[in-house]
């Protein structure tokens, strides 16, 4: 049984990653010196697998309106699941030239103002 997924969710998430897929792309230019075809270069320079999971979320989009099938992922009306959401949001800051934050460890509160133990050294050497 086919799920009813809400068409503007599913125009909108096309929308965003045909737009971040046509940043990406190399496309063709005519030098206008000497008039030869040279390749192009995108405004974002996107790894591989970027590449491909544009393509290939706009292919199932296209062909079923929805990007995944299991509802434990994602709702049951979004086009999109919680974690390609969370990737198209990482490849937009991306595109727009913004710094990835990695995993950080989370420090405890006030622990600049602690001070550290100092080593007591007896001076007694021998």
């Amino acid at each position: 049984m086919p799920r009813d997924i809400d068409p503007k969710q599913t125009r909108k998430a096309q929308r965003i990653i045909r737009k971040l897929a046509a940043q990406g792309e190399a496309k063709e230019v005519i030098d206008p010196e000497t008039g030869e075809l040279k390749p192009g270069e995108g405004i974002v320079d996107y790894s591989q697998w970027e590449s491909e999971f544009l393509s290939e979320v706009d292919q199932r989009l296209e062909k079923y309106g929805s990007a995944f099938n299991d509802l434990g992922k994602g709702r049951k009306d979004d086009a999109l699941s919680h974690l390609q959401t969370v990737k198209l949001k990482e490849i937009a800051a991306k595109a727009r030239g913004k710094k990835r934050k990695g995993l950080t460890t989370k420090k405890p509160l006030g622990w600049k103002k602690r001070q550290r133990p100092k080593e007591e050294s007896d001076g007694e050497e021998g």
